[in-house]
């Protein structure tokens, strides 16, 4: 599968963006979708995750009550909805593509990931 992710830009804290990722070339609802971010100099790190059956998802702690992830099947995408969001989540947001038995929250869980898409919050 193929991963196009879009939607970042530039936005004041306590602003708002949607992220989407289209997928291709492949299976969208065998899989489970997963958005990450990596800032300058950090790793990589788990935002939110939303599974292939039953559209049951989970975010960090850092995502909780301000980011949303949701999927649609029919248009084979995922978003990644960013609310009130803050300096600390300037970052390449990622898209990802794997498969399994419980929701997956780690970089090595995923097997296909999108380009990013650079999301900046100025204070």
């Amino acid at each position: 599968v193929q991963l196009q992710a879009s939607g970042g830009g530039s936005v004041q804290a306590g602003g708002s963006l949607r992220l989407s990722c289209a997928a291709s070339r492949g299976t969208f609802t065998s899989f489970d979708m997963g958005w990450f971010r990596q800032a300058p100099g950090k790793e990589r790190e788990f935002v939110a995750a939303i599974t292939s059956s039953d559209g049951v998802w989970y975010s960090a702690d850092t995502a909780k009550g301000r980011f949303t992830i949701a999927r649609d099947n029919a248009k084979n995408t995922v978003y990644l909805q960013l609310n009130s969001l803050k300096p600390e989540d300037t970052a390449v947001y990622y898209c990802a593509a794997g498969r399994g038995l419980r929701i997956l929250t780690r970089v090595n869980d995923y097997d296909y990931w999108g380009q990013g898409t650079q999301v900046t919050v100025s204070s």
